[in-house]
């Protein structure tokens, strides 16, 4: 599994979402390795990682992972996730045994009903739209309207995102052979299962931004009902993804939860 190791300290794994590569906490990165160990990992069939041979699900994804944390020595890391990887450092928390506190911000799984239909239809669209415009992504991602335009849903601040970490965005989703298929099974396929307060023993919180156009906020309390012993922690004025929104809070949240303290 490719990643991107930096910093010294008690380490730190970074899982990023669906879509993404370990450069999608380039906002983030360099505040916490100033503290920590950070292992920013490529999850399988996204960044430089190659796809997994069977299924792709959060099931085998988080097999994948568990996988790569034996092999390194690893088990027992804290954990911090977004989106699509903030729900699998639940799942992991779930599991028990692999990951140490936890961090999961705006975790996808906790949709029902028409939301899980808007969401589909309107990633769906997105990602078709974001394959047709390669040859122009570069334009687009230096331009403060292009990246306006480009990630109105995902961020509550398009403008202030880098025009490199857009443009690393733009080219990873388009480029990524399991985003499709990881798409629809996030979606549709196995629902996210909660684990009874009392039965995780590490922290673990989990972050939502207020302005969260993918997964709404009002999903935060689903997310609370199945994991017993979580925090909330709610980032004003941003959304889907607090590290690009709110980079110094979320260095601020992860480094306090995972301190030990």
């Amino acid at each position: 599994m490719n990643h991107k190791r930096t910093g010294k300290g008690k380490p730190l794994l970074l899982i990023h979402g669906l879509g993404g590569s370990w450069r999608s906490w380039d906002p983030v990165m360099a505040a916490l390795a100033s503290q920590r160990d950070v292992i920013a990992v490529d999850l399988p069939g996204f960044g430089d990682t190659p796809p997994l041979a069977g299924p792709v699900t959060i099931g085998t994804l988080a097999d994948a992972l568990t996988s790569f944390l034996k092999e390194q020595d690893l088990l027992g890391i804290d954990a911090v996730g977004s989106s699509m990887g903030g729900r699998l450092v639940l799942e992991l928390a779930r599991r028990g045994g692999i990951v140490g506190a936890v961090v999961s911000l705006d975790p996808g799984g906790f949709w029902e009903g028409w939301e899980r239909h808007v969401l589909f239809g309107s990633l769906s669209i997105s990602i078709i739209i974001v394959r047709a415009l390669q040859d122009r992504m570069a334009e687009l991602t230096r331009s403060r309207l292009g990246r306006q335009v480009l990630f109105a849903q995902l961020s509550a601040h398009p403008e202030r995102i880098s025009p490199d970490l857009a443009l690393n965005e733009m080219r990873s989703c388009a480029v990524s052979p399991s985003f499709d298929e990881l798409l629809y099974a996030i979606v549709y396929g196995e629902e996210q299962q909660g684990s009874p307060k009392g039965t995780i023993l590490k922290p673990l919180v989990i972050g939502w931004g207020l302005s969260d156009h993918v997964c709404f906020p009002g999903q935060a309390q689903r997310a609370m009902d199945l994991f017993g012993d979580a925090q909330l922690h709610w980032f004003k004025d941003c959304g889907h993804f607090p590290q690009w929104d709110s980079p110094q809070e979320t260095v601020r949240l992860i480094l306090h939860a995972t301190s030990g303290e």
